[in-house]
């Protein structure tokens, strides 16, 4: 069953956000990764306001949560700390 990385993101430090862009990308490929939703026009209804909101849909559960935890985007993550505020989920995905 599909899952997906749902990510709302602030950020403060263009550089190093661009570093994180250059690295993230091995680990989603790795783990078959498509993008649904990254950037574009959003409208904050509830919660607090982040300036991006990306929607990542991932073959299963399992690659979710390895793309999270892989050398490839542990590298990618640790270069946006301090240059961004982010909040991720893994959520499941309905038959």
């Amino acid at each position: 069953m599909t899952a997906y990385w749902i990510a709302h993101v602030t950020v403060h430090d263009p550089v190093a956000y661009s570093d994180y862009q250059a690295l993230a990308p091995a680990a989603f490929a790795r783990f078959g990764a498509r993008f649904l939703a990254r950037g574009g026009d959003a409208e904050t209804l509830e919660g607090p306001r982040f300036e991006r909101h990306v929607i990542i849909e991932f073959p299963s559960l399992a690659d979710a949560r390895a793309c999270y935890h892989s050398p490839e985007y542990t590298a990618a993550r640790l270069r946006r700390v301090g240059g961004s505020a982010a909040h991720v989920v893994i959520v499941e995905g309905v038959l």
